[in-house]
């Protein structure tokens, strides 16, 4: 029973329309709600393929934890794009090259603390 690949990443937030905003405007993703289950509207991200790969849980104003999610890595494209992209909305971001060869690397976080891993292939 292999593993194929990542289905989704939840990430605990409190702030449910302030983190899809980060994520739909920095990365483009699609934010689309689903029907109330157990009393809470899910907020689901799609990728470019029509995925739903990040998931949004409502957490608690006063908890001082993203919980056990160290980070979230992305594959992404156009690495020159999206530091345009942080820079225009001031967003603090750190770079690597080739700490994982081939791969360029973008670390930043989102509204809520969690860190991001953009990877982007060099090429």
């Amino acid at each position: 029973m292999p593993v194929n690949g990542l289905d989704h990443i939840n990430i605990r937030t409190t702030d449910v329309a302030a983190s899809v905003q980060f994520y739909v405007d920095l990365f483009g993703f699609e934010h689309r709600q689903g029907d109330e289950i157990m009393g809470h509207r899910p907020n689901w991200l799609y990728d470019a393929q029509g995925q739903p790969i990040i998931h949004f849980r409502v957490m608690e104003p006063d908890a001082l934890t993203t919980g056990p999610i160290d980070h979230v890595a992305l594959k992404c494209q156009g690495v020159e794009e999206m530091v345009e992209r942080l820079r225009a909305r001031d967003v603090v971001f750190q770079m690597a090259k080739d700490i994982v060869p081939g791969v360029t690397q973008v670390i930043l976080k989102d509204p809520h603390g969690v860190s991001l891993e953009l990877n982007f292939a060099n090429g």
